[in-house]
Formats: C-alpha cells, structure tokens, sequence
C-alpha cells in the first residue's frame, strides 16, 4: 500500500507533546509526507520537517528563526501511527 494513501493517525501522547513542544499538525504531516524517512529506537521510524519559524518558543520563550519537527511513528498495514512528536528550535 502506498504511504500517501494510508492514513496518519496521531496518538493521545504525541498530541499532547505537540502542544507542549510547539508542533502543529500540518507539520507532522509534512514530516512524514515529504521527510526522509529513518530507523528509530524500538523498530519505530522518524522522519523530520525543517520550517521558518521567527517566533518566539514555547518552550523556553527564547526567539529562533527556524523550527525542525520531528515525527516519530510506526508503520502498519492499514495506517501510519505517530507515537511521539520531537520539536528543535534554532538560529
């Protein structure tokens, strides 16, 4: 099955640190989409999205220029589930 057709499920826990590190869905989604897709821990898969950001962090409300998400999931037969979402932030 092609990936671009399954879909993408995001668990509880990866929502919640999406809202904890700063993550918006449409950038998980482009991680995946369009990221390279490498080995993570446990048999899992993480694929990265590199954006503009200039804003200020959530997280340490420090300005940076850029924002790299990345999305951490398994791939079944039937769907992609993201496990957890990782934000950097940096200049």
């Amino acid at each position: 099955m092609d990936v671009m057709i399954k879909p993408i499920i995001i668990s509880q826990h990866a929502r919640r640190q999406m809202i904890l590190r700063g993550a918006k869905e449409n950038e998980v989604m482009l991680a995946i989409q369009t990221g390279v897709w490498q080995p993570a821990k446990k048999g899992r898969i993480h694929a990265q999205y590199l954006g503009d950001f200039n804003d200020i962090s959530p997280v340490n409300q420090k300005f940076y220029r850029w924002k790299t998400v990345d999305a951490i999931f398994v791939q079944e037969q039937d769907k992609i589930e993201v496990v957890t979402v990782i934000v950097y932030y940096h200049n």
